[in-house]
């Protein structure tokens, strides 16, 4: 079948509605969900049942980009930085360091297993480099894996943080196999650039967006998450002409804006958590009907060698060596090694050769796609089972959703008080925006006379109102009485 205008929308409907009803019914199997999208696609491809004909790496990469676009800009929105601060200096060590020696030491032994130049291996291993993103945070969060000293947040950290070092490592290392004259040191201008402009352009954006959502006044409640769309978009593409990595840019620009007041917030939140979903369907699927199965099968050998020394060798030596410096227990060091998840990332970064029509192109793409295949399913699958292992999972009654959490998902709070604003309090005629609450507490209806308000961060508290207000725990009372006299 060829995908024409009047059938494409028919057959990815189809394809969408089958990859929701599969993933509902995944984990009864233990199946992780992402890897059945991954699957009907390829059951949907040339070589399956559907025989729906795609080989278009060119708009596999454009399809791969923007999704990674919604999955980090999600991820980064709802990264705590509370959480995250503390093993801060972890993550970034992991998402940088740890990303170069596990590329360094993967190409090395592609280098003497194969018949790759030393440039072609270094560029297979900073390919699949970095942990998932889109893998570890759908994992994670759907097997509601309760893990002991900030293992979680260092994990989501990491893989939300380490694909701009991998992107930027594909990038050097395709350069030199394609201008074989080019010396190893001439990458390093490029990686400074990356990272440099990432970093001051993925802050500068956080902010300029923060003061256009909060000061722009739309009509209707369902613009703002369009309008943070087109920051999030606008953020990716200016960072990418100037020669900054967009990658990094956005995700720094979501964890700013996740941690500032903002209007209208949850609805950004919700909107961007179902469209992140949506994305990693559509990516995963795409990725499926990129793949020709029988051509995989001549490099299934090389394929799990490969992906056992990844998994086994170089992934351990990554993260034991950059958290060397660290003091953290034994056991959570091997569990990091563990949840070195593969998934679309490395898949959507191997069509970069194909574009660039290198000789070994196809080769490193299929060795790739075996490789985020077999993670995802030896890993992704274990992942609560190891933990229990390494005594590194929380007991099941100790398990307890975040303020964040709770707050989102709307459930009951043990607390909930009534407090009237009396004309001397300094919040009369502020927005809710501007009052800076408490994170772990949220103003859940306001009454106002004989009327019941629900509201939003552009609502104005006036005299006389009486706020309801839900929070997690008592003491955190004494912060909203604080935030509301100052």
């Amino acid at each position: 079948m060829n995908l024409t205008i009047e059938n494409i929308l028919l057959v990815g409907s189809i394809l969408l509605l089958i990859s929701i009803f599969a993933g509902k019914t995944s984990y009864k199997f233990g199946v992780p969900t992402l890897l059945l999208f991954l699957a009907i696609g390829m059951l949907a491809g040339s070589d399956g049942i559907g025989g729906i004909r795609f080989d278009d790496p060119k708009l596999t990469q454009f399809i791969g980009i923007v999704s990674l676009n919604f999955i980090l800009f999600s991820g980064g929105l709802d990264t705590n930085f509370t959480a995250v601060k503390p093993i801060l200096k972890e993550g970034i060590a992991l998402s940088t360091i740890g990303v170069l020696l596990t590329a360094v030491s993967l190409g090395t032994f592609v280098w003497f297993v194969t018949d790759f130049t030393i440039y072609e291996s270094l560029l297979l291993g900073s390919i699949v480099s970095s942990t998932d993103a889109a893998a570890v945070f759908s994992i994670l969060r759907s097997k509601s894996l309760a893990l002991k000293n900030n293992l979680r947040p260092t994990l989501e950290l990491e893989s939300g943080s380490n694909d701009p070092m991998a992107y930027v490592l594909t990038l050097a290392f395709l350069t030199l196999v394609i201008n074989q004259d080019k010396g190893f040191l001439s990458i390093i201008p490029l990686f400074l650039q990356q990272m440099v402009l990432g970093g001051i352009f993925g802050i500068g954006f956080g902010m300029l967006s923060k003061y256009i959502i909060n000061k722009i006044k739309l009509d209707f409640e369902g613009l703002y998450p369009v309008l943070v769309i087109a920051m999030m978009f606008m953020t990716f593409s200016a960072t990418d002409f100037v020669g900054g990595n967009g990658f990094l840019a956005i995700y720094i620009c979501a964890v700013y804006l996740g941690n500032q007041d903002i209007i209208h917030k949850k609805t950004i939140l919700k909107m961007f958590d179902g469209l992140a979903w949506l994305m990693q369907i559509v990516l995963f699927l795409t990725l499926g009907l990129l793949v020709f199965p029988s051509q995989i099968v001549p490099y299934m050998g090389i394929g799990l060698l490969i992906s056992l020394f990844l998994i086994v060798v170089a992934r351990p030596v990554g993260v034991f060596i950059s958290l060397m410096f660290f003091k953290m227990k034994l056991r959570r060091r091997f569990y990091i090694s563990w949840v070195g998840l593969r998934g679309a990332v490395p898949i959507v970064f191997s069509t970069y050769p194909l574009l660039a029509g290198i000789d070994k192109a196809h080769m490193i793409f299929n060795i790739v796609f075996f490789i985020s295949v077999t993670s995802i399913l030896i890993q992704g699958t274990t992942l609560s089972i190891v933990a229990k292992w390494l005594n590194v999972a929380l007991p099941e009654q100790s398990k307890k959703l975040n303020a964040t959490d709770l707050l989102l998902a709307e459930n009951p709070k043990a607390e909930m008080k009534e407090i009237l604003i009396t004309a001397g309090c300094s919040a009369v005629n502020k927005k809710i925006v501007e009052l800076g609450f408490p994170k772990n507490a949220i103003i859940a209806m306001i009454k106002r006379g004989d009327s019941y308000i629900i509201p939003n961060g552009v609502t104005v508290i006036e005299t006389q109102d009486t706020l309801i207000v839900l929070a997690d725990r008592p003491a955190i009372f004494e912060e909203v009485y604080e935030t509301l006299k100052k």
